[in-house]
């Protein structure tokens, strides 16, 4: 079985910075896509809400506290994802901290495909 490494990251956007976000993110995918051993990376606005099985999401109303996105960064090996990691800590990170509620969390491991 092939396998592969995943991040996901959870960013809580501050209601009053979405744009500032969503253009931030425009700059940062097309130099994510570049790195080496990137396989995807996607980025996904967290804005519809189940209420019940069966029938279709419905838009989420109104903001409380942020605005959650979320990130599915994929590589080939974990190396490739540690400097991945390292570049975008060091070029992203406080640029992004200044958008959010609270500093963004990271999931990550072997993805099962």
């Amino acid at each position: 079985m092939r396998m592969s490494f995943s991040e996901v990251k959870l960013f809580q956007v501050k209601p009053e910075r979405l744009e500032e976000f969503e253009s931030l993110v425009k700059e940062m995918l097309p130099q994510q896509k570049e790195l080496a051993g990137n396989i995807d990376i996607k980025y996904l606005k967290r804005f519809y809400i189940f209420d019940k099985i069966g029938d279709l999401p419905r838009p989420l109303t109104k903001i409380v506290k942020c605005v959650k996105y979320y990130s599915y960064w994929q590589f080939d090996t974990i190396e490739n994802y540690s400097n991945a990691t390292t570049w975008f800590f060091t070029e992203y990170e406080k640029r992004l901290s200044k958008l959010l509620v609270m500093p963004f969390d990271i999931m990550c491991g072997e993805s099962i495909e």
